[in-house]
């Protein structure tokens, strides 16, 4: 895996993102905030999931910390949420263009917060932040089409007809 691939998929990651976010826009707060006994719960609760691993990922890779998880009260509402999830992608962009493709085998080292040593690669980690996110993202989306306000097609190759 070179340094470009990981880019275009963290694209895709942030255009997906945005597409959920702009649909979330659609629900009243009531139903934004609603939890629901699905995955990690309702719309906002799963959105910061997916911040959240993020956030937690850049935070082992950049200086091996492992941090508290974000708490959901900590956004109110949707705006909050979209501005906290627009710096980390600033944040995540400028980390990621430092890194050259022999960068991208190397590995990283880190202990969870239960005490297990973990050794992985890391565009394995880079990669597990985007499939994560699709991952929930999808929950999102089912979540948000029961409200009635489906974000569309998702697929990597939609974001890729949309970007040529």
């Amino acid at each position: 895996m070179n340094i470009q691939d990981i880019m275009t998929l963290f694209d895709y990651n942030y255009w997906a993102n945005r597409r959920i976010l702009s649909t979330a826009g659609k629900l009243s707060q009531e139903q934004f905030v609603a939890p629901f006994a699905h995955a990690y719960g309702g719309v906002r609760r799963t959105l910061v999931h997916i911040l959240d691993a993020e956030y937690g990922w850049r935070m082992i890779l950049q200086q091996g910390l492992i941090t508290p998880d974000l708490d959901e009260n900590d956004f109110p509402d949707l705006n909050v949420l979209e501005l906290r999830m627009a710096e980390e992608e600033t944040t995540m962009r400028s980390f990621l263009a430092v890194f050259k493709d022999e960068d991208m085998a190397g590995p990283v080292r880190y202990t969870t917060s239960t005490g297990i040593k973990r050794e992985r690669v890391l565009w394995h980690c880079l990669l597990h932040v985007v499939n994560h996110g699709t991952q929930h993202r999808s929950e999102a989306a089912t979540l948000l089409t029961g409200f009635g306000h489906s974000p569309g097609d998702l697929d990597f190759t939609v974001f890729l007809n949309e970007r040529a």
